[in-house]
């Protein structure tokens, strides 16, 4: 069965029957709109240089990478954040931040102290548990202050110990609603954009350089998202030596500019 409408002019739409009339289907997809700017506009803010986490104090090992000529342009960083996104520090912690979303958005308090408890313990070094809690703790500051939501204010009531960066955002984002897909992607591209960042200081890059380098990354930051989005807890893992003996030996280096 079918409604004919014939009052608006020049035009005859035809609603079948069930179908939501047009203003409503209109009102739907005006709010979806509405809801995909506020999620835009607070990743954008969240994940900005410009966000006071201090995210531009560290790189993560790559100081002492450079210092020791493992990195000297732009296709050595290139490769080395290719290892990172693919079987390192970044496969991780997107894996850390779709679950400890899924675990808000389902209820699990459980499973979010886990993943919290986990996401702090599982850095190679002093200084990488030093980066990621740190960052961690001074997101959580700023966006209770500026954009609270209760999602961060249960994982405060629940978890009392140090909440890794990726977690931290991750509640962040699944307390205000930020579909998850592309809360991972923002995420993961704004670490990414800071390793390119602290190579461009280090090696040194020009800006032109670095950002070409960001587009030819584009492709290995959405196969890590893919894979985090897929994964579980169980698969977790690392096979970048390297990086986390440069995090390791940054430790101990004698000029550095960065904190990791």
């Amino acid at each position: 069965m079918a409604t004919t409408i014939t009052s608006i002019p020049a035009m005859t739409v035809t609603i079948m029957a069930g179908e939501k009339p047009i203003a409503a289907r209109r009102a739907v997809l005006t709010h979806e709109a509405v809801a995909s700017q506020a999620a835009t506009y607070r990743l954008m803010t969240w994940l900005s240089p410009a966000y006071p986490v201090g995210a531009f104090s560290y790189s993560s090992g790559i100081e002492w990478a450079v210092e020791a000529g493992d990195i000297a342009c732009a296709t050595t960083l290139r490769h080395w954040l290719e290892a990172i996104l693919s079987d390192g520090a970044g496969i991780n912690d997107g894996i850390f931040f779709a679950q400890a979303y899924r675990a808000v958005t389902g209820g699990n308090d459980v499973a979010l102290v886990e993943i919290a408890e986990l996401a702090a313990a599982f850095v190679p070094t002093r200084e990488r548990h030093l980066e990621t809690v740190s960052l961690g703790r001074a997101f959580i500051d700023v966006t209770r202050a500026a954009w609270p939501c209760p999602a961060l204010e249960k994982l405060q009531d629940l978890w009392h110990g140090p909440v890794a960066y990726p977690v931290a955002v991750g509640v962040a984002c699944a307390g205000h609603d930020i579909p998850l897909a592309p809360a991972a992607h923002a995420f993961l591209t704004a670490l990414t954009a800071n390793w390119v960042s602290a190579g461009l200081r280090l090696i040194p890059l020009g800006h032109t350089e670095s950002q070409n380098l960001l587009r030819t990354l584009e492709p290995a930051v959405t196969r890590a998202v893919r894979r985090a989005l897929d994964a579980s807890l169980d698969d977790l893992g690392s096979a970048t030596l390297r990086a986390d003996l440069a995090s390791a030996r940054h430790e101990s280096q004698y000029t550095r500019l960065f904190r990791s």
